[in-house]
């Protein structure tokens, strides 16, 4: 059995792991990708898909470009931490496929729509495309199994001291899909921190002895070396591909159902999530939020995925 899932990314190098777990398990039926302005620009952002599908292999996943700015913010992108391509670090070829001649939101509808089955949405970028599909086409709502968005945190943030890079560049959409009603799950910091891309992991990327395997470990070593300027991380984290794996083996990441709100107007807080894990505040649960992780188990399915995919 195979869960139709689409991808919303912004690639990123973690995104770009998160891509080949997806195309490297034959248990997801992707669907399609689509991209947004985050990590960096979506015309940047969108090659970066592009390039890590063409590399997978991945020739027949329609693709398409999104949202180029935040429903309300000017977009600030990561190039901090992911270089000015947005996936700096090893050569890699160019696209082999054309883009979809659609809006990245007209795909998901049509793709959402047209599914036998109900779609999971993955989402490892700003919410903004998916908060334009939720505010704009109502009719996806029910054909939506599940919406799973690395992002926010319990504890604290990465790009101002209460706010993760995701939800800070555009609050406003993150707000609206966790009002939205829909099953969420909230992958936030307090969980991605815990999956480090150690020296060891990127020896084990080597070793695979094949060219994606050496790509991968290029990618997390400049990952490791702007981390460690950035941050002072000693290994860096590796975000994006949990929320793949949250939808493909549920048992990896423990979550528990919470109220979550996203801070829209504080001075110091903007782009916060507010998670009420011990119900202070008398609101019903808006997502199931990840607030442990198998790190070993995490880690043999996205290498099992990359050997895969060769």
């Amino acid at each position: 059995m195979s869960y139709p899932v689409l991808i919303d990314c912004d690639p990123g190098h973690d995104d770009a792991l998160a891509l080949l777990l997806a195309a490297g398990d034959s248990r997801l039926r992707l669907l399609g990708v689509t991209t947004v302005a985050g990590n960096q620009t979506v015309e940047k952002t969108t090659r970066n898909a592009l390039r890590i599908l063409a590399l997978a292999g991945v020739t027949d996943v329609p693709v398409a470009a999104g949202s180029a700015r935040p429903l309300v913010a000017d977009l600030t992108v990561a190039e901090d931490i992911h270089g000015s391509s947005g996936l700096d670090g090893p050569d890699l070829d160019g696209p082999v496929v054309e883009l979809a001649g659609v809006h990245a939101v007209e795909l998901m509808r049509r793709l959402i729509v047209g599914s036998a089955e109900p779609v999971t949405l993955v989402a490892t970028g700003p919410l903004t495309n998916v908060a334009l599909l939720l505010r704009g086409h109502p009719e996806v709502v029910p054909r939506l199994r599940r919406v799973v968005f690395m992002g926010g945190s319990t504890d604290r943030g990465n790009t101002t001291p209460y706010g993760e890079f995701n939800i800070v560049t555009d609050p406003e959409a993150a707000d609206i899909v966790l009002r939205s009603g829909l099953p969420t799950t909230m992958i936030g910091l307090n969980v991605t921190h815990q999956a480090l891309a150690t020296d060891e992991i990127i020896a084990e990327f080597r070793g695979m002895g094949t060219r994606l395997g050496v790509i991968c470990a290029e990618l997390m070593t400049f990952f490791a070396s702007t981390y460690r300027q950035v941050f002072g991380f000693e290994h860096p984290p590796v975000h994006d591909p949990i929320a793949v794996a949250a939808v493909l083996e549920p048992s990896i990441v423990r979550t528990v159902a919470a109220p979550v709100a996203v801070e829209l107007a504080g001075t110091h807080t903007r782009g916060a999530t507010v998670v009420d894990l011990h119900h202070r505040t008398g609101r019903a649960p808006d997502a199931d939020v990840a607030v442990g992780l198998d790190v070993d188990a995490f880690w043999r399915l996205l290498m099992s995925a990359v050997r895969r995919l060769g």
